[in-house]
Parts: structure tokens; C-alpha cells; sequence
């Protein structure tokens, strides 16, 4: 995960989802699954060594103390999804990141993942990974059923559930500001009753306009859910005791922000909805056994040569100087697209009269949110409009990686698909070493100490995420993990090894 306004440094979160849509190969075994305590210390301090270096074994329990395999019954439900690996390696506490996966229930079904990338903060990140994929349901079920729904409410009756989660057993979750959220999801379904038709366009356009007002609908109630708490405390009226302290204050959730990429699979169709500067990208296997990188989403930053444009033109000129300054919002934040984050969204009238009347909200958030941002002149800035991509899987499509930006400014997408791709396949297929005519005993050696070091590696990390995470901070630049460069970057201080990353596989037919 990022800090947006200054930190260099990322963590790392990965998820692998596998699918019979894109494999021959049998769905794999039950993975054993390595669960170890949460902590608020450093990962130096977790390993219980306040100096020297880390040894294998306390490198393995951070590494995988946070990873996750989950299996889906074979059958219709799952949509090809075979299953999936995750982890995450958070470097502060509480982790500003957050990971969601879960199976739709009613309706169309399908099944969803995602990866939000908090900061200033974990608590829009928390609220959104909750959330969001409560609103795309609702955004996809049939008015009928809607209504069904909204008349068991009514009636004090039981409400069939809309998702099964899966979930890690450390994964965060709060029953706080429960009732408001509810409340503003059932606002969003009745106001889907009050249509006058049901839409008609079927699965694809459905499916891209529901994710499209899930995103929407969810940042423009986290913001109205905050300016109602915020009416509570006007200056002639007492602050709500403790609120200010509470994670899932709405007005915590506005202040911080979060970026997502969001995956739906369903009945062999990928749709990507991506708001901020997390990726998608599918392993394709070619014909040869060769591995390629697809990627199925645009960051939303200055590097987007389009997205620096969309952001220019929707201001006046004069601003052209100011809107983007050091490849940053307003010189502030890095992603162009993100839930919450209403300091560059609200009015000044507005943030002015929050930061008049909440000073209790201000001490317990980032430093960064407490003061109006610099040459702030015609809000909005900042979007929660995503984009999203149409895939229809092939046959030589064989896994989906989602992960926050971290992963990806310390390896290339091609690296990252080979690594996968060869960790899916066990190396079992390896093709034999043909010495050249030039080949020395000593290169010969390297190459096999090289492929040494790859098999011990997927045979030491069952799950698949974790694999990454090893490679990602312990790569030699030949392929084999450094020992010594891996036990120094998971000893770093917190202030420096802020990294997030999530991967999704998928084998198929």
C-alpha cells in the first residue's frame, strides 16, 4: 500500500484465483493453510530479534502469517473459479490495506475479488472492502427480487444473505457504524424500485453499468454519510463522544481515501473495474509454453499521458499550473481516482466549516487531511468514475493477477507472470539444459544452481501469493531469491516498508 503524499515505499498484498475455464489440468488439492497472529510490532520485532539477521525460519512466519488458499466446490456457483491464494505483508499497524473476495448469491451470481489501497488512513479502505460489493450486488439483482428483499426488511423477516465471504481468519472487520450502512444501501435499492423499467441490456452491459454505479453510488454516500455527522456538530452542539477515535466514523471514512481494482467472473467473462493505480493482469500461455502478460487495466496518474489530460481539461486554464504539481494532485496525491478522500472533493465552505467544528476528527487523522489543500479553487478534484474492461477468457488465459501498486514498481508484469506461471505448474514441465557448443562447466553450474533455487522455492511457498512476496523483495536479478537481500527488506523500519500486493490465478479448460 501507498502513503500518498510521501512515503517511497510500498507494501505488498497478492491473491491467486484459479479456474477450470483455462486449464486441462484437475483442480488441485486442498492447500494447507499457515495462519499465524497479527501484531502491531515491527516485522523485526515479530521475529523476536532486535538485531542481526533473520533466519529462514522467522523470514517464513512473516512471510506467511497473513496468507490465505480457499477451494470453491466445483459446480455452476463457482463460475470456473477453481479457487485462490492471498497474503499480505502490512508494515504498519493498523494496515491501511485491505483485500475482499466473495461469491455472489443471488441472481446472476458470480464471483468477486478485490484489493482496496488505503492512505491517510485504513479507515476508507475498511469501509470500502465491506461495502462495495454489497452495492454491485444490489446494482445487479432483478427488481423483483429487490422488491422481495425491501418487503422482508418491511416486515422485520429474515433477509436471504446476498454474498458468501471468504475470508482470512486475521482479516479486519468492524460492526461499527453497521446501521448507517445498511441504511444507506437500502436508500440505494428503493430508489432502484422508484425506476420506472427494469434495465434490459443483458450480462455484459450489466455488468459493466452495475459496477459503474456501485463505485459511484458507494463514494457518493460516504460523503453525504459524513456531511450528516457533521451536521450533528456544529458549533452551538456537542461532538459525539468518542467518534472522533472511532475507525469507522464517517467522517474518518471521507478524511482518508482508498484506491480499488475490483475483478467479476462469471460464466467465462472477466470484467476489471479499476479506480486509482492498482493493476490486472492475465498469464496467458502460449502454444510453445511460453508465458505472456496481459494487462487489463490503466493506472489513474500522471503516467497516463490520457489521464493527466482528462484531469487538465476538466479545469480552467489558469489552474493548468497548479492542478497536477510534481506528478501529484495538487501536489498532494498521487492517484487521480479514489473513494473518499473529500479534501479534494468538498467545497471550501464546506472542509472550512470541518475543520472550524471537528477538531476532535482532525487529531486522530493524518496530519496530511487537516488543512485545506494549496490553490484549491474549483473542487472536484478527485473522481471515484472507474474504468472498466471487458475480457473474454480464451483457453490459453490461465490466471489473473490483481495487486496494488506496490508490487508492481519492484517487479515487471512479465516477471511477475513467469514466476506465477512456473509456481502453477510445479516446474514439473521443465525442458531438459542443451549446452551450446560454447557452453563452459561453470555456466552450466550456474543454470542449474538457478533452477535449483527455483524448485526449492515453489516447493518452500504452497501458496502461491506468498511465493511472489518472496521474490518481490528477495530477487538476486537472476531469477533466485537472496537470502540476505530478503531478511534485510523484511527488517526494515516501518517508515520505509510500507509495500502492498495482490495476485489472482486461474487455470482452466
Amino acid at each position: 500500500m501507498l502513503r500518498r503524499s510521501g512515503a517511497q515505499t510500498r507494501r505488498c498484498w497478492l491473491e491467486i484465483q484459479q479456474s477450470r475455464y483455462l486449464s486441462s489440468a484437475p483442480a488441485p488439492p486442498e492447500l494447507r493453510r499457515l495462519h499465524y497472529p497479527a501484531s502491531s510490532r515491527s516485522r523485526q520485532g515479530q521475529a523476536g530479534q532486535e538485531s542481526g539477521q533473520l533466519s529462514p525460519a522467522q523470514i517464513n512466519r512473516i512471510l506467511k502469517a497473513n496468507e490465505h488458499s480457499h477451494t470453491l466446490p466445483r459446480g455452476p456457483a463457482s463460475h470456473g473459479v477453481l479457487g485462490f491464494h492471498s497474503n499480505t505483508l502490512p508494515s504498519n499497524h493498523p494496515s491501511e490495506d485491505r483485500r475482499s473476495s466473495a461469491t455472489c448469491l443471488l441472481g446472476r451470481g458470480g464471483v468477486l475479488f478485490g484489493v482496496f489501497d488505503g492512505h491517510a488512513g485504513p479507515s476508507c479502505a475498511q469501509a470500502i472492502s465491506q461495502r462495495l460489493f454489497y452495492y454491485f450486488t444490489v446494482a445487479m439483482l432483478p427488481l423483483r427480487t429487490l422488491q422481495e428483499l425491501d418487503r422482508a426488511v418491511e416486515e422485520d423477516r429474515a433477509v436471504p444473505p446476498l454474498l458468501e465471504w471468504h475470508k482470512h481468519p486475521q482479516d479486519h472487520s468492524s460492526l461499527d457504524g453497521g446501521a448507517i450502512s445498511f441504511h444507506s444501501l437500502r436508500n440505494y435499492w428503493q430508489e432502484r424500485l422508484d425506476e420506472d423499467d427494469e434495465e434490459d441490456n443483458e450480462d455484459d452491459g450489466r455488468v459493466t453499468s452495475a459496477l459503474m454505479d456501485a463505485f459511484r453510488r458507494l463514494d457518493y454516500d460516504v460523503s453525504v454519510e459524513a456531511q450528516v455527522h457533521l451536521s450533528l456538530s456544529s458549533p452551538r452542539r456537542v461532538s459525539i463522544p468518542g467518534e472522533g477515535f472511532s475507525l469507522s466514523s464517517p467522517l474518518r471514512v471521507a478524511l482518508s481515501g482508498s484506491t480499488a481494482c475490483v475483478v467479476h467472473v462469471s460464466n467465462g467473462v472477466l470484467h476489471v473495474a479499476n479506480l486509482g493505480d492498482s493493476r490486472a493482469v492475465l498469464g496467458v500461455q502460449e502454444g510453445d509454453g511460453r508465458w505472456s502478460a496481459l494487462s487489463l487495466t490503466n493506472d489513474h496518474n500522471a503516467q497516463n499521458p490520457e489521464e493527466l489530460q482528462r484531469i487538465l481539461g476538466e479545469h480552467p486554464a489558469s489552474e493548468r499550473k497548479t492542478v497536477v504539481r510534481h506528478d501529484r494532485l495538487l501536489g498532494l496525491l498521487l492517484p487521480f481516482r479514489a473513494f473518499g478522500d473529500v479534501r479534494f472533493k468538498w467545497s471550501p465552505e464546506m472542509l472550512s466549516r470541518l475543520y472550524d467544528t471537528r477538531p476532535d476528527v482532525l487529531s486522530a487523522v493524518s496530519e496530511s487531511v487537516r488543512t485545506l489543500p494549496p490553490h484549491y479553487l474549483t473542487p472536484p478534484y478527485l473522481s471515484a468514475q472507474p474504468e472498466v474492461t471487458r475480457h473474454l477468457m480464451k483457453p490459453a488465459d490461465k490466471f489473473l493477477v490483481l495487486a496494488t501498486d506496490g508490487l508492481w514498481e519492484l517487479m515487471h508484469r512479465q516477471t511477475v507472470v513467469q514466476l506465477v506461471g512456473d509456481h502453477v505448474a510445479g516446474l514439473q514441465q521443465q525442458r531438459p539444459i542443451v549446452p551450446s557448443a560454447d557452453t563452459t562447466l561453470g555456466s552450466l553450474q550456474r543454470l542449474l544452481l538457478e533452477r535449483r533455487g527455483r524448485v526449492q522455492s515453489v516447493l518452500e511457498d504452497q501458496n502461491v501469493a506468498t511465493h511472489l512476496l518472496r521474490h518481490a523483495l528477495g530477487d538476486d536479478g537472476y531469477g533466485s531469491v537472496d537470502q540476505n537481500r530478503l531478511a534485510r527488506m523484511l527488517s526494515l523500519p516501518a517508515d520505509l516498508a510500507r509495500r502492498c500486493v495482490w495476485v489472482p490465478v486461474r487455470p482452466g479448460r
